[in-house]
């Protein structure tokens, strides 16, 4: 099989890998090796997938499953048994799928729209004051401060903090800890990384200690938010505890990504702006947006997904066979076989996507495109029974938050910036600044 030239001892395939670029140098071996190679990451060989074909084979459930890959294990000491992190055979998975899945209802999203808009409002008045914007840092406010009202009537204040929650600093600290610990070598590792592991530690007892917090201000008061949900089920405190970081990271984390990708090829390209601000206007007038509105933003939702395409901001998900099989008719795998489906590199493949894969265009995804090619070429939100639960929430969250931005500024980039790539849970632009102008 394809794998890198240069292979150390010990090490592997490490060479010219950083910690904080493992995604980019994935994507590049994808363009050299092929649509299927492997590395080897000191003494564990990794098969990296990224061709339509192939991903149609491993999205298939009866033969494979959800992977818990290395990736995700070293996030358990923070999420535990949280629907992300927990294994396939944990009773808390299926259990948490089953007294969560109404959060994320038609119903359930009505009810969260004012306050989304209420968050939204915030972010506008924010940019009013007429600063150059940090935007990945204002979108993580403003993601944020959604999921904690909506899920669990809780605020973290965070446009009226200068400086980000000390839930945040926390978490993101545990965030390149799960992923630096990924790069240890065995034994040296553990020994030199000690001091990094003690923060860890005091990091994770804060982030619970504040879930916990808002867990007990909440015993026996009536809602009908995620929290109400989880009190009032068999789910036991720590597992809750568990999810609500689970929701808090993650579920912020990606869309605050998406939304900053997008603010910065709209800021690149004032054409497609310009078509998306004219649907706005078109569709919402100068009313705040309904729930049933929001929907009806189609060109800003290719926005969103072409974003999303260009750059997943969940970027790779794991695939175990359930039994022997092989995929393609070349690769073998027993049961308990496991790859990474390179979800940052298929959604690039110019096979796929045409000659201008590697170009931002909404138009990637007009109605004709889309039946133009395989269903299993775009999956920014997993596969199967462990897809990402609140894809509808944050589909709602981007769409609405792009609208009312557009409506509201002109976006101005600064003209020496070029796109860097920060990688952690998830990947999210870095050093991005923009200067939102009233219109």
């Amino acid at each position: 099989m394809p794998h890198p030239k240069w292979r150390l001892p010990l090490l592997g395939d490490l060479l010219g890998v950083s910690a904080d670029r493992q995604i980019e140098h994935a994507v590049k071996l994808a363009r050299q090796l092929g649509p299927i190679y492997v590395r080897k990451i000191f003494n564990q060989h990794i098969v990296f997938v990224s061709g339509a074909d192939l991903v149609t084979e491993l999205v298939d459930e009866e033969r494979f499953v959800k992977h818990v890959a290395p990736t995700i294990v070293a996030l358990r000491p923070m999420m535990a048994d949280g629907l992300f992190t927990a294994y396939n055979d944990e009773p808390n998975l299926h259990l948490g799928y089953e007294v969560l899945r109404p959060a994320f209802s038609q119903a359930a999203m009505r009810r969260y729209h004012e306050t989304m808009l209420d968050v939204t409002r915030q972010l506008l008045a924010h940019w009013d004051m007429g600063a150059v914007a940090d935007v990945v840092g204002d979108m993580t406010k403003t993601t944020l401060e959604i999921i904690g009202r909506t899920g669990f009537g809780y605020s973290f204040d965070s446009f009226r903090r200068i400086t980000p929650h000390p839930f945040v600093a926390a978490m993101i600290r545990a965030l390149i800890h799960a992923q630096r610990s990924l790069f240890r070598p065995p034994v040296i590792g553990n020994i030199t990384g000690w001091r990094a592991d003690r923060r860890n530690a005091a990091d994770i007892a804060y982030l619970n200690s504040v879930v916990d917090q808002v867990i007990e201000s909440r015993s026996g008061a009536e809602n009908d938010d995620m929290l109400a949900l989880m009190l009032n089920s068999p789910l036991d405190k720590v597992n809750i505890r568990h999810q609500i970081i689970t929701f808090l990271s993650g579920g912020h984390e990606t869309t605050a990504g998406a939304l900053a990708f997008a603010l910065y090829f709209l800021a690149e390209h004032p054409e497609v702006a310009a078509r998306a601000r004219d649907e706005v206007d078109s569709v919402w007038g100068e009313d705040e947006p309904t729930f049933e509105q929001v929907a009806k933003l189609r060109y800003v939702r290719r926005i969103v997904d072409e974003a999303l395409r260009l750059w997943p901001t969940a970027p790779a998900f794991a695939r175990e066979a359930r039994v022997d099989t092989v995929v393609g008719d070349r690769l073998r795998m027993r049961a308990g076989d496991w790859v990474v489906v390179l979800t940052a590199a298929l959604q690039r493949d110019p096979a796929v996507w045409g000659p201008d894969a590697d170009e931002f265009d909404p138009d990637h995804f007009s109605t004709e495109a889309v039946k133009g090619r395989p269903k299993h070429a775009f999956m920014p939100f997993g596969t199967g029974m462990r897809a990402c639960i609140g894809r509808q929430f944050a589909l709602h969250e981007a769409v609405l938050v792009l609208g009312m931005v557009l409506r509201r500024y002109d976006l101005r980039p600064q003209p020496d910036y070029r796109l860097r790539v920060r990688e952690l849970l998830t990947l999210k632009p870095e050093g991005f600044f923009l200067t939102p102008v009233r219109r």
